[in-house]
């Protein structure tokens, strides 16, 4: 049966979707591909079944909730996809969590059933006596169980390989509803502990056949590699669901996302298609091995998670000859919505918006404003968020009806194509005017000496706010007071002279979140 983003089934379980749909043609065909070989779709639907009767049999039921913190391995999948198939609601987190943060979020999300990666037991079993909601804890990794395995004080902590392959599997899909709350994801908020927002089924499928499969094309060809990880709503789509809908492969891999490691992955495996940040693709492109690299493989990069610069796009192309489909995607609407495309890339835009979704651009009171002037981005679209989990307030702020307000500031020209100009509460107010720290960033990375930029706001001896620029510098350059007013002067020449910065401090590195988003806030103090 075709799926139709516009009448969706009211019977709809996301695994059955993503994944089993395409096992009468792909069985044989590889799904995932690692370092331990290769994946394909048969096994990885054998796992699922099998993880769907260890959680079952662990007691799990209809709408509890399941935690993963895993890196990037097979197991994954498997996990994440038998959570939903088996009618349970799964949120993951990065597997490098600290005590205090694993109590957290087991507390937060009140997860019967906990899957984490035997390199963070010890902050685990640190933090289990003080989550009473969890039952049972699948560790993968672990080779033996390790601590108490028996039910009692503490939950059950088993060895979720040796759990798989005792299982019976079980081919059953729980009978959920496309508006049955399905996952969580986390939003990267600036203060505090990450919030949830909140989605059904049908949010993943409406997405995957608005923007996935139609504007990114992916098919049953493509090889796919990301730098962010599959913990991530980004990468959750584009490197797992979006290429299991479409029958292709996807490359994963649980270490950071190094220049070196990506670089080599591209060489082993000719992937066609690349999920990057803009962070990341800077990184790349100015590495050494970068230009020795045969990228041709590669038929499309997207990006999204912070603004691209045109200088980094350009430095891009420049070296691997690759098209970059830049766009911008949330938390609260689980992926893209407002994207570049192939054929129609407008350089410094985020491009047009994603059929089946709608977007303004209003002022503080929801008025939309005139094509060229700067407001808060208002989004519509059925991939949208129920809520934020506990946030009853911030949710009224955010979900009003069908609109979701998102915290960025845009600005869209008459040909429709969407401009990022910053976060609301990274926009500065200087002489009176909107400054986008995005145009001062860019207009500092043109200069040969900068290899990234971030602006903030500071006040000034009059205690007006005023741009101040953190810049890391490419080898061969010099950190001092001649370089700095070097780059004010550069900065005036390509902007109006009120938006250069008046303050240039050099660092070594800017501070980045495992998202690879600069983090302002550190920036600020």
């Amino acid at each position: 049966m075709n799926l139709d983003h516009r009448n969706l089934p009211e019977q709809l379980n996301i695994a059955e979707v993503f994944l089993y749909r395409q096992l009468p043609r792909r069985a044989k065909a590889p799904a995932l591909i690692h370092d331990g070989g290769v994946v394909t779709y048969e096994a990885l639907a054998d796992q699922t079944n099998r993880a769907t009767a260890v959680y079952k049999s662990l007691g799990l039921e209809m709408e509890q909730r399941v935690l993963l913190m895993l890196p990037d391995v097979p197991q994954f999948a498997s996990a994440w996809l038998a959570a939903v198939k088996a009618g349970g609601v799964v949120s993951a987190v990065s597997p490098d969590q600290q005590p205090d943060d694993v109590v957290y979020y087991l507390n937060y999300t009140r997860s019967k059933i906990l899957v984490a990666h035997a390199s963070n037991l010890a902050a685990v079993n640190a933090a289990l006596p003080r989550c009473p909601h969890v039952r049972a804890v699948l560790v993968v990794g672990m080779g033996q169980a390790e601590g108490d395995t028996t039910p009692g004080a503490r939950p059950t902590v088993l060895d979720y390989d040796a759990e798989l392959a005792r299982a019976t599997p079980d081919p059953s899909f729980a009978p959920t509803h496309r508006d049955d709350p399905a996952v969580w994801l986390y939003t990267s908020g600036s203060t505090g502990f990450p919030k949830a927002a909140t989605h059904k089924h049908h949010d993943f499928v409406y997405n995957a056949l608005t923007y996935g499969l139609p504007i990114v094309g992916y098919n049953e060809n493509d090889i796919c590699l990301s730098a962010p990880k599959l913990a991530f709503g980004y990468a959750l789509g584009s490197n797992l669901l979006f290429p299991l809908m479409a029958g292709a492969c996807s490359v994963i891999f649980p270490e950071k996302p190094t220049p070196e490691r990506l670089i080599e992955l591209v060489r082993k495996h000719r992937p066609t298609m690349l999920t990057c940040v803009p962070t990341v693709l800077n990184a790349i492109a100015n590495h050494p091995a970068a230009k020795e690299v045969d990228w041709s493989s590669v038929r499309v990069c997207i990006s999204a998670g912070e603004a691209l610069p045109a200088e980094i796009y350009n430095k891009w192309k420049s070296v691997t000859g690759v098209e970059i489909l830049d766009g911008i995607g949330s938390a609260e609407m689980f992926h893209i919505f407002i994207t570049n495309r192939l054929g129609d890339v407008k350089l410094g835009s985020l491009g047009r918006v994603v059929e089946g979704y709608e977007a303004k651009i209003c002022d503080d009171d929801g008025r939309e404003l005139p094509r060229g002037e700067i407001g808060t981005l208002w989004i519509r679209g059925d991939s949208m968020a129920l809520e934020y989990w506990q946030q009853h307030e911030k949710s009224k702020q955010t979900f009003r009806g069908d609109w979701c307000v998102s915290a960025d500031k845009f600005y869209q020209d008459e040909g429709g194509y969407f401009y990022f100009c910053g976060r609301g509460d990274d926009m500065l107010k200087v002489n009176g005017k909107w400054l986008s720290p995005v145009e001062v960033e860019n207009a500092l990375l043109k200069h040969p000496a900068v290899r990234e930029a971030a602006v903030i706001g500071f006040k000034d001896a009059d205690g007006l706010e005023k741009p101040k620029a953190f810049v890391v510098l490419n080898e061969g350059h010099t950190p001092g007071e001649a370089l700095a007013e070097a780059l004010k002067a550069h900065a005036r020449e390509v902007l109006t002279p009120f938006k250069a910065p008046r303050q240039v401090v050099f660092v070594d590195a800017l501070p980045k979140s495992d998202r690879g988003k600069v983090l302002k806030s550190q920036l600020r103090g």
